[in-house]
């Protein structure tokens, strides 16, 4: 009897041995599977996806002018799509370059993120001079705390920039050039001693070869326009030039009306029974900021 109930234990202790080796073997080859899948996952980790892995395209640079900005192509872009119809409105108004005028921008406020195109709507780098009446703030330029003008916005900088121009005795020579010759006007800015930056033409190039800003130029002077930049299509423009024609300079011409001191979009409006937001439409205005000998449509 003992013998059998010895026997019995036997035969037990062996099935129990033999059923638990497979669950060993089985635990260590999982066991293997993790490390070397651990291991692989170690030495290639996946990138997550999300705004920290931007496009390829989307390329990063540094402007140096009066601050410096790191911005992005796509930056850039969007700042040429919304100053584009301004600088294409001061071209055929005043005969300055949209191109030069949008690189100029580009370059002066950063794309829009620089000091002073933040802190005063500055967008051209234009300092205060003697003759500046109106706001301003100091910023460290070519000397410490230097005076430079502030806008209430920033179409009133792109303005205040043609009549700059226009209207200094030392930048007379830049409209001797073709209106839509930019690198004439690029390397006459630097000669005029608009910037004292000896790259400065060749910076203001760049800025129109790569975004195809000379497409601007075409639009008003009605020219092929032949992209420099294949990677950058052309971008169509809600400025029309066919539908508003150059402006005639005839003083006695009734569908015009120079601006007097005094004036305001309303008062205009009233004159002519319009609406303000009609007087702004005809004359592709973005605010209700005007000047004195400024000829506006009104009929």
């Amino acid at each position: 009897m003992i013998k059998k109930i010895v026997l019995l234990l036997v035969i037990l202790a062996l099935a129990s041995c033999s059923s638990s080796k497979p669950a060993i073997a089985t635990t260590k080859k999982a066991a293997a599977v993790q490390a070397r899948t651990a291991s692989v996952k170690r030495s290639n980790p996946a990138k997550p996806i999300g705004k920290n892995y931007p496009s390829t395209n989307n390329t990063t640079e540094v402007i140096q002018s009066t601050s410096k900005t790191v911005v992005t192509s796509d930056l850039v872009n969007s700042y040429i799509l919304q100053y584009k119809d301004i600088a294409m409105g001061n071209m055929q108004k005043y005969g300055i370059p949209a191109s030069i005028i949008l690189a100029q921008g580009i370059l002066e406020s950063g794309a829009g993120k620089g000091d002073l195109a933040v802190d005063a709507n500055n967008h051209f780098g234009i300092k205060c001079h003697k003759d500046w009446l109106g706001e301003s703030v100091r910023h460290d330029d070519d000397a410490e705390q230097e005076c430079f003008r502030k806008y209430k916005e920033a179409s009133e900088s792109y303005r205040d920039h043609a009549l700059f121009l226009v209207g200094k005795k030392r930048y007379e020579s830049l409209f001797t050039y073709e209106k839509d010759d930019y690198k004439a006007w690029a390397k006459g800015l630097r000669a005029c001693g608009y910037a004292t930056d000896p790259n400065y033409p060749d910076k203001l190039i760049s800025y129109i070869e790569r975004y195809n800003l000379h497409q601007y130029d075409c639009q008003i002077t009605g020219k092929n326009y032949v992209a420099i930049n294949k990677t950058a299509p052309p971008r169509k423009s809600s400025y029309d030039v066919n539908s508003d024609p150059k402006i005639n300079l005839d003083s006695n011409d009734p569908n015009l009306y120079e601006v007097q001191k005094g004036d305001t979009l309303y008062s205009i409006s009233k004159k002519f029974n319009l609406l303000v937001d009609d007087l702004k439409q005809k004359n592709n205005l973005t605010d209700n900021a005007i000047s004195i000998g400024q000829r506006l449509k009104v009929k």
